[in-house]
């Protein structure tokens, strides 16, 4: 007897041992989520966060919505993103628009009930730190892991896009499209180094304030700005207070103050719309007499840019395009 107890339990531990083994294998997450069961250690905003290697159904919020669309990243429910649509090829667009929407433009319209219907196995939150705590990560993390990987400046979509797309696996795809921003920039400043790095610039941003009677004027490092500095466009002065974040490369002065901060500009560019129209606050700008009396105004040197919110390679590829198009002037002065 002793002996077939014997034979029994070890016959037991060995299945168990099995059934262990082959669990492991396959991944089998006990909620219906295939993955391969492997996992690594990923520094995120939230601290270094347990993710899957080889993640198979990832949500995307704030701006990792156009890196992990543009990256082809295993989507199973976005954030709203309508500042991107113009952006977004055609592909991208049916992907976007084909996807659950689980939150809106901002982190406190997060729909928790949306994200764990969806099943992910990884949560990519792309919102500024600051904004996080607009967000229940705690609840959030109980439906899979998060990792968070916002801007702080503008200029940071370069660094941060390529988090992204590696948390969510898709670091191949990014790398490519990196490659052809990258050669149509060196392309491009070839082209304007005899005029364009001599120039001292101003930009007229597109997030005035009109009712506030202020403008927006973008630095280096903004959202304006920071494509054509790829080319070799500077744009001169720096922030007189800065407040964090975007803050730091753009500020608001009245519209009283336009004569000052762009007397010494060689040339100004300014945001307009995908479609070339002019945006309110700037249009605040372009139709004030302060404007008609600056400088590079009077000299005719002023130039619209589209595609100023590119926050993915793809899509600032498109920006270098835009930008090209508007300095193309300069090489006939």
């Amino acid at each position: 007897m002793r002996t077939t107890r014997t034979r029994r339990l070890a016959g037991a531990i060995a299945l168990a041992l099995t059934v262990a083994t082959a669990a492991t294998a396959c991944g089998s997450s006990g909620d219906g989520k295939a993955t391969d069961g492997q996992t690594r250690v990923f520094a995120a905003d939230n601290g270094q966060i347990t993710i899957p290697v080889s993640p198979k159904r990832v949500i995307a919020t704030g701006y990792a919505v156009p890196a992990l669309l543009e990256a082809g990243a295993p989507l199973v429910g976005v954030s709203s993103w309508k500042r991107g649509i113009p952006l977004f090829n055609e592909q991208e667009r049916k992907k976007y628009d084909e996807l659950a929407k689980v939150a809106g433009e901002s982190a406190s319209e997060t729909n928790y009930e949306a994200i764990a219907q969806a099943d992910p196995d990884l949560i990519v939150i792309g919102v500024p730190k600051p904004v996080l705590a607009d967000i229940d990560i705690k609840r959030l993390e109980a439906i899979a892991p998060v990792v968070a990987i916002g801007p702080s400046v503008p200029s940071m979509w370069r660094e941060l896009s390529r988090k992204q797309a590696d948390a969510a696996g898709a670091a191949a795809g990014f790398d490519a499209l990196k490659t052809a921003y990258d050669t149509k920039a060196k392309g491009l400043a070839e082209k304007y180094k005899a005029v364009l790095p001599q120039l001292k610039l101003g930009h007229v941003g597109a997030y005035g304030e009109v009712a506030k009677g202020n403008f927006q004027r973008e630095f280096n490092g903004s959202w304006g700005t920071n494509v054509a500095q790829d080319i070799g466009a500077t744009y001169y002065g720096q922030v007189k207070v800065k407040g964090g974040g975007s803050k730091d490369v753009s500020e608001y002065p009245s519209i009283e103050e336009l004569p000052t901060a762009f007397a010494q500009a060689d040339a100004i560019t300014y945001s307009v719309a995908a479609d070339g129209s002019v945006p309110a606050p700037v249009k605040y700008v372009l139709d004030s007499p302060l404007w008609k009396e600056l400088p590079a105004v009077k000299a005719g040197k002023v130039y619209p840019f589209r595609y100023t919110e590119a926050a993915t390679y793809r899509a600032a590829t498109s920006t270098l395009d835009a930008v090209d198009q508007a300095f193309a002037p300069l090489l006939k002065q």
